[in-house]
């Protein structure tokens, strides 16, 4: 296995195209590309996903009711 880091652009018809060499064996090879889309400054909102809970109780105690169920 081979991990490799580089920094690519993406093209204005959102292609991600890759020339990479490695000192791999010829072949098929399963890879797993992870873009974090850093640089561009673009961050998603998570405002509408997150809250608070409201808890009023024991929390322990709320946990072993329900192993007791089982």
């Amino acid at each position: 296995m081979q991990t490799l880091k580089l920094d690519a652009k993406i093209d204005p018809d959102g292609h991600l195209r890759l020339d990479v060499a490695t000192q791999l064996p010829p072949g098929k090879a399963e890879v797993v590309i992870v873009a974090s889309g850093a640089g561009n400054g673009q961050r998603y909102d998570f405002s509408d996903l997150t809250g608070r809970l409201q808890w009023s109780g024991d929390a322990l105690a709320e946990q072993r009711r329900l192993r007791d169920e089982w």
